[in-house]
């Protein structure tokens, strides 16, 4: 099981992406460098990803700095919080609930390290308000494997669109299959996604 752990690990499927495709080779000098975003695995790490579900990198920022500021980031804080204090840190109510469900679910987030991605994302789809996106992003950024790419990304579809040329955004099979290349580094090809849609749009794609 290939994992993303350092800026080597980025280097090396970069250099597979440039070896496997001329954009590729033709979009990554001028990426720069690649993010590493790792983050810490377990609860916190999913209620991030539950967080920036369908709204702009902004809000979605701004909900987890109150969030952090009023200690809501354990399952146990979250199971204790009344409705009135995750509203008050900018939660819909479905996330809310989703949250709560999840700080209820007692998953053993360390159990998922050594499972693979698609008994990881099976496991965490069943949990509340995880779909396919969310738990891909789980696998990509707490668990660091190199090989998911969370293709159903509005702004991996947009970068791809851009990068390549294309007249219309792929949907996510179309663009799982243009991946089909990129593997077994299609993680290190959303970061670079996501940093070409940063430096197209001027803005951010993922938090």
């Amino acid at each position: 099981m290939r994992l993303i752990e350092t800026e080597a690990d980025l280097a090396e499927g970069a250099a597979h992406l440039a070896a496997v495709c001329p954009v590729w080779a033709r979009a990554l000098p001028e990426i720069g460098p690649l993010p590493l975003r790792r983050r810490r695995d377990g609860f916190e790490a999913i209620a991030s990803a539950i967080v920036g579900q369908q709204i702009s990198t902004a809000a979605a920022a701004s909900i987890w700095d109150r969030m952090t500021v009023a200690g809501l980031l354990t399952p146990e804080a979250i199971a204790a919080a009344g409705e009135d204090d995750l509203r008050a840190a900018g939660l819909s109510r479905p996330k809310a609930r989703y949250l709560k469900g999840i700080a209820a679910a007692g998953l053993d987030w360390a159990a998922l390290r050594d499972l693979r991605d698609d008994q990881a994302i099976a496991a965490l789809v069943a949990l509340p308000g995880v779909g396919l996106w969310t738990a891909e992003i789980y696998l990509k950024f707490a668990l660091g494997r190199a090989d998911v790419l969370a293709a159903g990304d509005l702004a991996l579809q947009e970068a791809a669109r851009l990068m390549y040329g294309l007249q219309d955004r792929p949907g996510p099979a179309a663009l799982r299959e243009m991946a089909e290349p990129w593997r077994p580094w299609r993680a290190v090809a959303a970061r670079g996604l996501w940093a070409y849609y940063r430096l197209a749009k001027g803005r951010e794609g993922i938090r």
